[in-house]
């Protein structure tokens, strides 16, 4: 879990950038260097311990590689019907 502030604040940069270039049509292989160079320009910054970028890291894959973070939200409507017709 992630506990430092600017650590946080990282990863929800990292991950609303995830989704929004999943939107635009890339893909895993795309994001995850994306995701590389992001951690790879903390570690030469030296803005953020290692031992956080490593957790950031870990929480970020988390993220990457669960399908429903990529799923688009069916309308409320279309879930309203879902539910009478089954």
């Amino acid at each position: 879990m992630l506990q430092n502030t600017a650590v946080i604040r990282h990863y929800q940069k990292l991950t609303d950038s995830m989704v929004e270039m999943w939107e635009r049509g890339y893909r895993s292989d795309d994001l995850r260097l994306f995701l590389d160079g992001y951690l790879a320009a903390l570690k030469v910054a030296n803005t953020v311990e290692a031992f956080q970028i490593h957790r950031l890291e870990e929480e970020t894959m988390r993220f990457l590689y669960d399908p429903s973070n990529f799923e688009s939200p069916q309308p409320q409507m279309e879930r309203e019907l879902d539910r009478r017709y089954r």
